[in-house]
């Protein structure tokens, strides 16, 4: 009876020492589960920021490649631009030369002709009374003003086609016509107009003009009353104002005066 008792305790002990094992076995399992579990969820984690980091770290050198293309092509730029500048400076310089020109033409011009012949210090231009030239709102040029026309024109563009260095430049001689703003400015156009045609049709006919072959140059301009001269009191001055011009234009004069306006602005 003591034996079948004792058996059966050891039967009982066995089982429940089975069970807490099963028990600390299936403990085991959760945790050993939850750790496998937590370790993937973790290196999901992990992989997810590496691959976070890695296309972040690719962005930035991404950014990093295009500042530093940015850079270059702004130094390049700076480069391009300090060469533009310097060609700008060098042009410049050249155009003041060539402008400088003109200036030395009349400088010369005035010392050749000394107080024979007046001219316009500043455009170089020879100005000759209307009233000396032509009756009152006549284009017909008086017999006793030809001799003394003939002598100044000789002396002044002779002081210009004597000169190689001058002559070489030499592009037009304009011969204008001006008048003062009495009248309409259609009736003083056709007025100065035709004024300045006799001038130029009788310069034309000197053995000083073909001898020289100056016909191909000259050129005859109306102004009307665009150019009037003002007094000290900025009033028109109409005697002065009624007058024929003859002036030199040299060659690229006009690209010049255009360049000279544009870098003033």
């Amino acid at each position: 009876m003591f034996k079948k008792q004792s058996n059966s305790e050891e039967v009982n002990f066995w089982l429940s020492y089975a069970d807490l094992m099963a028990g600390l076995l299936f403990v085991f399992i959760l945790v050993m589960g939850a750790i496998v579990v937590k370790s993937i969820v973790l290196k999901n984690s992990l992989a997810s920021k590496n691959s976070s980091l890695d296309s972040t770290k690719s962005r930035l050198s991404l950014r990093d490649s295009e500042i530093e293309n940015l850079k270059y092509d702004l130094t390049l730029k700076d480069k391009k631009l300090i060469t533009l500048i310097q060609e700008i400076e060098d042009k410049k310089a050249k155009i003041k030369g060539l402008t400088g020109i003109k200036l030395q033409v009349i400088t010369q011009l005035k010392t050749t002709l000394g107080d024979k012949v007046a001219i316009d210090m500043k455009s170089g231009s020879l100005r000759l009374s209307s009233n000396i030239l032509f009756d009152k709102s006549s284009a017909l040029l008086k017999e006793q003003s030809k001799e003394e026309l003939k002598k100044v024109f000789i002396n002044y563009i002779g002081s210009l086609i004597f000169n190689p260095k001058i002559k070489n430049q030499l592009d037009r001689i304009i011969i204008e016509g001006h008048t003062d703003s009495d009248g309409s400015y259609l009736h003083n156009l056709e007025l100065s107009q035709q004024r300045a045609y006799a001038v130029m049709n009788y310069l034309l006919s000197l053995e000083f003009t073909k001898r020289n072959h100056l016909q191909s140059l000259l050129v005859a301009s109306g102004r009307s009353y665009l150019d009037t001269i003002k007094d000290s009191n900025n009033k028109e001055d109409k005697l002065k104002s009624r007058r024929i011009e003859i002036k030199f234009r040299l060659k690229n004069d006009d690209a010049m005066e255009q360049i000279e306006k544009i870098l003033e602005d």
